[in-house]
């Protein structure tokens, strides 16, 4: 359960992320609970956790902040969208958890600020660990299929166990809110230039993935 009290408004050290961060992580956008939009309003993008399994095991379950690195290319709802590249978005405060209404086309690749959830969520009692980013911006539609670097950089709270929805989504904003102001700081700022850039915006792992059996189960899932 959620301990009373104020919530403190920056995560990570002012000097920037201690060991084990940062950590690299890197998937398809896969289909999730389906609870992020439709019960919370808080979208997100779920990764599998074979590559957090491997390389960082013993990572606690909790509530963590980073960069991603989206590439919409391999995604099948993207079609349209313009080849430029963006990765320019503010992080000084935390932006509407609701997909805009926009018909403005997405750039194919970009860099955003994001919080995440590494756990089970006790609030649902789920029973298969998860990697579910909110990313910190709106966009028009969904991009399943879509390839997603994560650079984890730091950590915000452990999971807790809610009294009702309204907690849990009061919580999740908060969480937000933490996430873009401790990212806003120099010290994290760097983690989304140079090569760090070159790393968040590298898909050629894709190259291994089976997008036609990829492209099969979005179809399949919508279904």
């Amino acid at each position: 359960m959620r301990p009373d009290g104020p919530r403190d408004p920056y995560a990570g050290p002012e000097a920037g992320p201690e060991a084990p961060f940062p950590i690299k992580l890197c998937g398809p956008v896969i289909k999730g609970f389906g609870r992020g939009s439709r019960e919370l309003g808080i979208p997100t993008a779920n990764i599998p956790t074979e590559g957090l399994s491997t390389t960082h095991p013993d990572l606690p379950s909790g509530i963590y902040y980073g960069f991603v690195g989206l590439s919409l290319k391999s995604c099948p709802s993207a079609t349209g969208a313009s080849s430029s590249t963006s990765g320019s978005d503010s992080t000084t405060s935390p932006p509407s958890s609701t997909p805009a209404a926009s018909t403005a086309v997405e750039p194919i690749i970009s860099i955003h600020p994001a919080v995440l959830s590494i756990g089970y969520n006790p609030f649902y009692k789920n029973t298969v660990r998860s990697v579910e980013i909110h990313i910190l911006h709106d966009f028009p539609r969904d991009f399943y299929g879509a390839a997603l670097n994560l650079l984890v950089l730091g950590y915000i709270r452990p999971e807790y166990d809610y009294v009702s929805v309204d907690a849990l989504v009061e919580d999740i904003r908060i969480d937000c809110a933490v996430a873009a102001r401790s990212l806003d700081r120099a010290t994290y700022q760097r983690f989304r230039r140079d090569e760090w850039e070159a790393w968040l915006t590298d898909f050629s792992w894709m190259d291994n993935v089976d997008t036609h059996k990829l492209e099969r189960e979005m179809l399949n899932q919508k279904e």
